[in-house]
This record gives structure tokens, sequence and C-alpha cells, in this order.
């Protein structure tokens, strides 16, 4: 292994450590092909799935994956209407699995996530029976002030640009504390402990994926 695979193979394992104080489950594999085949390990068939908006599930090909499986898939790119996807948001309080990355997890086991509408970390906090975290070891932060400010400053603007959102960050890159209509900012979740063991189940790559 490389120097910097070693170092993320040593960072990975603390927070396992750390996270199992915290309630949530740690795994840790060094490509995402692994970690995809693992995730479908996890995955019930005809369960009824769900995930948020996340750069690295897209990244690892989880989608074409689960797509290929007798699964109910909650999809929100297949709605049409506002009015359709608030439903969507709704029904996935009731789903099986539900997908997601994280802005930032610290080397003490603490999930950061920052969200615009409030829908993912919503899920995350109250709902699906289980929720996958996937996450790329670039998104590890040394504590919650560091993963704080790598959200705003690293994720978040490059994340604007992507989302064609008008905020201050998408021209500057880094973060105006805006209170802009297109804020992506509006809802910072730390999730420190889970009242249910097992039910978060967080998977690190080795990889860098996603902002």
């Amino acid at each position: 292994m490389t120097p910097k695979q070693t170092t993320y193979e040593n960072q990975a394992n603390t927070i396992i450590k750390a996270l199992s104080k915290r309630h949530m489950d740690g795994h840790f594999f060094h490509t995402s092909q692994e970690a995809v085949e693992f995730i479908n390990q996890l995955i019930i068939e005809e369960s009824t799935i769900s995930w948020g908006g996340s750069m690295t599930l897209s990244e690892i090909g989880l989608f074409d994956s689960l797509k290929q499986r007798n699964l109910n898939l909650l999809d929100r790119s297949t709605k049409k209407t506002p009015e359709e996807i608030n439903q969507l948001y709704r029904d996935v309080f009731s789903a099986d699995h539900y997908l997601m990355s994280t802005n930032a997890i610290t080397l003490d086991g603490k999930l950061v996530n920052i969200d615009g509408n409030g829908n993912r970390v919503a899920a995350l906090i109250f709902g699906p029976k289980q929720v996958i975290v996937v996450a790329g070891m670039n998104k590890v932060a040394l504590n919650e002030r560091a993963a704080i400010e790598r959200v705003h400053n690293i994720a978040s603007p490059p994340n604007t640009v992507r989302l064609n959102k008008n905020t201050p960050c998408a021209t500057t890159g880094y973060c105006n504390d805006c209170l802009s209509d297109d804020c992506i900012c509006s809802h910072t979740v730390i999730t420190r402990n889970s009242r249910h063991p097992n039910r978060i189940q967080v998977i690190l790559i080795g990889e860098d994926l996603g902002y």
C-alpha cells in the first residue's frame, strides 16, 4: 500500500472504534467496488430504498447496481412536479434503507451534515429503518469545527456550482455566511450518537469521493 492508503486505513480504524461507542457500525474498504458489494449485502431483496443527493453514491456506481435488483426505488429524479417530490420526501420516512453520504466525519466518530431543504438530514435522524452512510476518506476532519469549515469552504462552493445556485460562494469559492434564497446551508446536524444501535451503517472508502 502507498503511505496515503495506509494512513486512510489507520484513520478508518480510529473512526470505526469511535463509531462503535456511539452505537453506529463502521466498515472500511480500500475500493469502491468492494464497498458496493458490501452495501448490496446489507440491502434486502424487495425492500424499499431511497437516497439523498450525493456525488459519492453516483461516483461509486451504486445506483446502477441497485437498478439491476428487485427493489422498490423511491427515486426523486423520476418525479416531475413539486407535489410529487414533496410526497416522495414523506414516503422516504417509511423506507427500509436510506442511502446518503456525509459532508464530513470526525476522527472521534461524529457525522457532520449541512443541508438546504433538510430532507436528507431529516431521514438520517428519523424514519427509515436503516441508514447507510457512504464516504470517501477525503471527508475526514479532525473535529467538529474543522468538519463544519470543511463543509462551508470545500464542499458547499462546488455543490452550489453543480446545482446552479445563485449564492456568493458559487462565485467567490468560499463561504460568505449568506442568507441567500438559494442557500444550501440552512440546517447543520451533528450526529454524535444513535439511540437505535446498528441503524446507522457507515461505509468508509479509501478513495477521494464527492466534495
